[in-house]
């Protein structure tokens, strides 16, 4: 089985919403995105001989699940009702946990269990390593914030500086104006 067998089937591997910047997407149409994925798989897994032909299919759930999972978390911090959002949550990650034991069944029963454990290895260094770059960015993000708040009190010292100066000049000015036509200190 290859790609081809969702297109002889009928049937299209799902693929998830993207989120995009600020972008809100809908947690529910993500999740929806996320079960697809598991009735594609849970289809075709029943054809198939070979475990690695599941590898795309196998790979669009991966990628739907995260997306459903970074939605979710983006829909709790908008707010709403805390426990619609812990029912919503728990249910899909319960869902999510109960297939992937499944996948993991799956390729232990086909007697590629080194598969599965060059998988999760590869994906939980791919997780390390996306959470240290997601450290680097932020580090890089707050110390380009402090570089910002640190130009703008430059910028607002040099105004004030300025209008300190302008104040200044115009006092002398007019101190001298005063004490030349009424003949100051003679």
């Amino acid at each position: 089985m290859s790609v081809s067998w969702s297109l002889k089937h009928g049937t299209q591997i799902p693929s998830a919403p993207k989120i995009s910047g600020s972008k809100m997407i809908d947690p529910v149409s993500a999740l929806a995105a996320v079960q697809s994925a598991v009735a594609l798989i849970k289809k075709a897994s029943k054809t198939v001989d070979d475990v690695a032909s599941l590898g795309p299919m196998i790979g669009k759930y991966f990628e739907a699940k995260h997306t459903a999972t970074a939605a979710v978390a983006q829909a709790k911090r908008k707010g709403g009702s805390s426990m619609g959002k812990a029912i919503e949550i728990e249910l899909a990650l319960k869902a999510q946990r109960d297939f992937e034991q499944e996948l993991q069944n799956l390729f232990f029963s086909t007697n590629n269990m080194d598969v599965w454990q060059s998988i999760k290895k590869r994906a939980s260094d791919m997780d390390a390593a996306n959470a240290e770059q997601m450290q680097k960015d932020a580090v890089a993000e707050a110390r380009r914030k402090r570089r910002e708040q640190e130009l703008n009190e430059i910028i607002l010292g040099v105004g004030i500086a300025i209008v300190a100066g302008i104040f200044l000049a115009w006092a002398a000015y007019e101190a001298i104006t005063f004490c030349s036509a009424a003949v100051c200190g003679r």
